[in-house]
């Protein structure tokens, strides 16, 4: 028997032998430190399915099936015990008249988890009362899966919501906005979608990402076989330690450059640039503003440090606090999302503006995804991230509107964040005379 049947085997005995009060169990693994989560996760056919890997890779999660599923993150920390988790996340727009089909939230007990937490590996299963049900689930684990194979899918076309004379349009109705007083900020965005010659998987485009995209959160969320969300974001909403809180403000972005030399004087631009700065002081701003009644202290990086991924680099401040008694995550969620660098500021004015301009509803992309617990919960910025809907593949981006933007220019910011996930399925250049410039587009 391998290590993992082994530990399944054990588990399935103590189900058998758990008493009604028993919550969780918990079995070491004794895995090989190559052991790819992705590949097993691809092969399992209980749903929901969650994947999920800290930004520091100190944590990887697959979370397989449901014990209980919520969809107020409020009565799912209410329920849960010390030791359980709950994953999932909250869309930006779900289940308002733009968009009656997606859900506001969706939380799930899961009935198995595997875990690597600092090397080590274990296997939970959350108890529920129907232990029947729990043991035929777990008789249906696939022990041995087949390694998910590299992106072959290549793309056809690509088509914009909003496309480029829309968006110019927007852009100009939103700095309008911004000079009647009526907003400072707002966040548009973008969904590209992407016509391949074949279908790709779901775990193809996120082991590919996470292969590719270091500094961010690698995310997985499929509520079925059908759909499924997934994205690389380098942007955290919030972690939280019992009191010790922790969140940012990451706003205003460049693209890499060509060598370390160019790099390096793109990045000293946009530390230096107002327009982007001013951008990054509003998130905080709004951010501390909205931390102040939920924190006894907090503190603030005083200046922007520079967050470069291998397709852009950003602004980012540290904010740091000491939560107030009985402060919940389900309240820090409501508070923090959306930040207004993905809606903008005053928050509920940029929303309206959102919801009266942008062509599509954006569901689970600009949301928060991650996992709640009694202890300690973490949540990332659903950004870098595409909806796989059957054979419909969706990329979604935005970018801040404020004054001194330029259509051209946000439009060109909204190719550059797209590429994080789109150049995945690009081939290596050949000797055509096409190049990638250092703003990420082919230039002969």
């Amino acid at each position: 028997m391998t290590a993992l049947q082994q530990a399944v085997a054990l588990l399935i005995t103590k189900i058998k032998q758990a008493s009604i009060t028993t919550q969780r169990l918990l079995v070491k693994l004794e895995l090989p430190a190559n052991t790819d989560l992705i590949d097993w996760m691809a092969a399992q056919t209980l749903f929901p399915k969650f994947y999920w890997q800290s930004r520091d890779c100190r944590e990887e999660v697959v979370a397989l099936g449901q014990v209980k599923t919520f969809t107020d993150p409020l009565i799912a920390e209410q329920v849960i015990t010390d030791d359980q988790r709950v994953w999932g996340g909250r869309s930006f727009d779900g289940h308002t008249d733009r968009n009656r089909r997606c859900l506001s939230s969706f939380f799930f007990l899961p009935l198995l988890e595997i875990i690597r937490l600092d090397g080590e590996w274990h296997l939970a299963a959350n108890m529920s009362d129907d232990k029947p049900r729990m043991l035929a689930m777990l008789q249906k684990i696939e022990m041995h899966p087949e390694a998910v194979t590299d992106i072959d899918s290549r793309i056809l076309s690509r088509s914009y919501s909003p496309d480029f004379d829309r968006w110019s349009t927007m852009i100009d109705q939103a700095l309008t906005g911004i000079a009647n007083n009526e907003f400072e900020k707002v966040v548009l965005a973008r969904r590209t979608t992407l016509q391949l010659d074949h279908p790709v998987l779901p775990a193809q485009l996120l082991k590919a990402s996470r292969g590719s995209n270091s500094n961010s959160f690698h995310f997985l969320m499929a509520l079925d076989a059908g759909h499924c969300f997934v994205g690389s974001t380098p942007e955290r909403l919030f972690q939280r330690h019992d009191r010790a809180l922790q969140t940012e403000a990451l706003a205003g972005t460049i693209g890499r450059g060509a060598d370390s030399q160019e790099d390096q004087q793109l990045a000293q631009w946009l530390l230096a640039d107002t327009k982007n700065r001013y951008e990054n002081r509003l998130v905080v701003d709004d951010i501390v503003g909205r931390l102040v009644p939920q924190c006894e202290s907090m503190n603030v990086s005083p200046v922007p440090e520079l967050v470069q991924l291998r397709k852009v680099q950003h602004l980012k401040r540290s904010i740091d606090g000491q939560l107030n008694d009985a402060v919940l995550s389900a309240d820090l969620l409501d508070s923090l999302q959306p930040t207004a660098a993905i809606a903008g500021l005053p928050r509920d004015a940029a929303l309206h503006f959102i919801a009266e301009h942008e062509p599509f509803a954006r569901g689970w992309y600009s949301g928060a995804v991650g996992y709640i617990g009694q202890q300690h919960s973490e949540f990332c910025v659903a950004i870098r991230s595409a909806m796989i809907s059957g054979d419909d593949l969706h990329l979604f981006a935005g970018a801040g509107i404020v004054p001194g933007s330029v259509a051209d220019s946000e439009w060109k910011e909204l190719d550059r964040k797209t590429s994080t996930l789109c150049s995945l399925f690009e081939q290596p250049c050949s000797d055509d005379g096409k190049i990638m410039d250092k703003m990420g587009y082919k230039s002969a």
